[in-house]
């Protein structure tokens, strides 16, 4: 009994009771907050590896970046990164942080589709396509469900066919070897055919993006129903995100 309490209070709890609430500690980068600190923004914009960085006004686009940091190590008083998890949002524009603006990101609820709200209401199964993908968003996904995460108490499933889900959630780039696929898969899937792009390379290529072994064609003619950043998300960004997708 002894020897039991010792290891779990050296290892500390490993179920979080409370996704939604919990908090988390740096290293993690989450949502930036940029201040009016005057920096030489071409340089900033220079910097950034993917072109995330913009001016007029200066910005930072989460959809893009890949939360290296470099922007926040280069100019400290300039882009702070904030553990923020909650980076979910089903509108694009809300991915783009603007200078000055300290403003939660949010699911606009008025923009879900209705059949998402009457069907997925309390469950939610998705068919996960790793379109040309690194791994990383992947084993996110994964970790999402394990014990201490455990994104099934919410009704949450990803399954084997995309004949029993409800959408798909697409990680990576999209290839040309997989555009076809990640068609076929979609086209397989019934009613209300969710689209969720998790990871930075899913919404917008990440450091992939213009590169000719890729195909966005998906991407630009579907409605986008649930976009999830990071590189890769975190399971508390993706389980955050997925509740109020369909809460």
């Amino acid at each position: 009994m002894i020897k039991t309490l010792s290891v779990l209070f050296h290892n500390g709890r490993q179920f979080i009771p409370d996704v939604i609430n919990a908090s988390l500690k740096p290293p993690f980068r989450g949502r930036p907050i940029i201040t009016n600190v005057k920096i030489d923004e071409k340089k900033a914009v220079e910097l950034c590896p993917v072109g995330a960085i913009s001016r007029n006004p200066f910005s930072i686009d989460l959809g893009k970046c890949v939360f290296c940091g470099e922007c926040s190590i280069e100019f400290p008083e300039k882009i702070i990164f904030t553990q923020d998890y909650k980076l979910a949002t089903n509108i694009r524009e809300r991915l783009i942080i603007k200078e000055g603006e300290d403003i939660p990101i949010t699911i606009d609820k008025s923009q879900i589709r209705p059949d998402i709200k009457k069907i997925c209401k309390k469950s939610l199964k998705l068919r996960e396509i790793s379109a040309a993908g690194d791994n990383s968003a992947e084993w996110e996904m994964n970790a999402s469900n394990n014990v201490q995460f455990d994104i099934s108490r919410y009704g949450i499933e990803f399954v084997a066919s995309p004949r029993h889900a409800d959408g798909i959630l697409i990680t990576g780039p999209i290839s040309q070897n997989m555009a076809k696929a990640v068609e076929i898969c979609y086209d397989a899937t019934p009613e209300p055919q969710i689209i969720i792009l998790a990871g930075t390379d899913a919404i917008s290529g990440g450091i992939f993006n213009g590169s000719r072994a890729i195909c966005r064609d998906f991407i630009k003619n579907n409605h986008i129903d649930l976009y999830i950043p990071g590189n890769p998300p975190h399971p508390l960004t993706i389980i955050n995100g997925l509740l109020n997708l369909i809460d």
